[in-house]
């Protein structure tokens, strides 16, 4: 019966989560994206953790595949926030001393 637990958890949390971040409005995607890299870092500390404990072939791959993809999240995310905060930077009209250096 864990299992059927597990599987309910995670089928719940993915629901809620995508429930979540539908009704956020565009003008708060940045602050979200930074949270969400908080909770990559903390997913791909745990799954490290978990593949250096496993026990079982099985196990190991399945960590290594939530490292994979926990890293994967959170580079993008990083990448995603860069390019997003580039787009509201103000850029100052060019000078003749500019223009000189």
């Amino acid at each position: 019966m864990e299992g059927v637990a597990l599987l309910t958890v995670l089928i719940l949390a993915a629901f809620t989560g995508y429930e979540v971040i539908a009704k956020v409005s565009s003008t708060l995607h940045t602050p979200l994206m930074s949270g969400t890299n908080a909770i990559s870092g903390i997913i791909l500390v745990g799954t490290i953790i978990v593949a250096g404990q496993a026990e079982s072939p099985v196990t190991l791959a399945l960590a290594l595949v939530g490292v994979a993809l926990a890293t994967v999240n959170l580079v993008g995310g990083f990448v995603v926030t860069d390019r997003m905060l580039h787009m509201f930077r103000t850029t100052r009209p060019r000078t003749e001393q500019d223009a000189k250096r």
